[in-house]
């Protein structure tokens, strides 16, 4: 079976941004001469609006249908959110590709931070996001908020919240860069590993790996294999307040890394260098340096 010829099946939530981020990958792939069709499929992640993602166990809510889909041969392409994606990949998968990378920081709509009121209520889903803005503005009520964007925002326009922390990368995937009161830079929130960068995930040994192998960018791919690689020694939990921001520079690659306890009282940071040839050998020395300072208590109390 020649994957020039048949039309690729690629799986995607039905999430207005999840779509969007399959019909980017589904344009790409017939620029370069490969046609598909987009497969929705429902998640564990979208049934879940009340509970956290931490108390629904987090790894894999948002992934592991459609990588069952993969597997029995459903689909050919999962497109994820890469972020959303466990560091552990299931037996007879690979990821394909990773496309150039949007922005990888933190947003805050509403209010930029300086601007809000002491006690001023704050939502986000990330026990990540949520400890670095304790630690930012210890007076804020950080809580939880959970929906697809659009549902967000409008929990925030009708006065539930005061300002809400999302992903830069889907605000402007959708359009919706305009309502950005403020962008973080990674010292002040450190991004979560993977963020704001696509997975374009596959079979083994398939056609549709070599179809989709001309979406691939290197320099997105070295960051962000850093990033996990670093998750991955500290745990590999999507859902644990762990930031990790690596960028390419020339032949170098440096990494600023961030471990943050539930409340923000306590957290430990590192950086380092190193080359973008051995991006994963960056992030696993990172990750000893911050468990040698003490970051597996940290984890343990989130």
């Amino acid at each position: 079976m020649n994957a020039s010829t048949k039309t690729l099946v690629i799986g995607s939530r039905g999430s207005q941004l999840a779509l969007w981020q399959a019909r980017h990958i589904a344009a790409r792939l017939e620029r370069a001469g490969t046609d598909s069709r987009i497969e929705i499929i429902r998640t564990t992640g979208d049934h879940l609006q009340t509970a956290s993602l931490m108390q629904a166990g987090g790894k894999g809510l948002f992934t592991k249908e459609i990588e069952d889909a993969l597997l029995a041969e459903t689909i050919d392409v999962a497109v994820h959110s890469l972020k959303d994606l466990p560091t552990e990949m299931p037996a007879g998968l690979m990821l394909a590709a990773i496309p150039e990378r949007e922005s990888p920081f933190d947003a805050m709509v509403g209010s930029t931070l300086q601007a809000l009121r002491k006690q001023a209520r704050v939502g986000t889903s990330s026990a990540r996001r949520g400890a670095q803005l304790s630690i930012l503005r210890p007076d804020l009520l950080i809580q939880p908020i959970r929906g697809n964007v659009d549902t967000r925002l409008h929990k925030l326009h009708i006065g539930e919240f005061d300002a809400i922390v999302l992903a830069a990368a889907g605000l402007r995937r959708l359009g919706l860069q305009h309502q950005i009161a403020e962008v973080f830079t990674a010292k002040q929130i450190c991004p979560a590993p993977g963020q704001g960068a696509l997975a374009v995930q596959t079979r083994l040994h398939d056609p549709a790996a070599e179809a989709c192998r001309v979406l691939h960018h290197q320099a997105s791919a070295a960051a962000v294999q850093c990033e996990r690689a670093l998750l991955a020694e500290l745990g590999g939990g999507c859902q644990l307040p762990v930031g990790a921001f690596a960028e390419t520079s020339g032949a170098g690659l440096q990494l600023l890394a961030m471990v943050v306890a539930p409340d923000g009282s306590r957290w430990l940071q590192e950086s380092a260098n190193g080359s973008v040839d051995q991006p994963e050998s960056l992030g696993r020395r990172v990750a000893q340096v911050l468990l040698s300072r003490g970051a597996a208590a940290l984890l343990a109390a989130s």
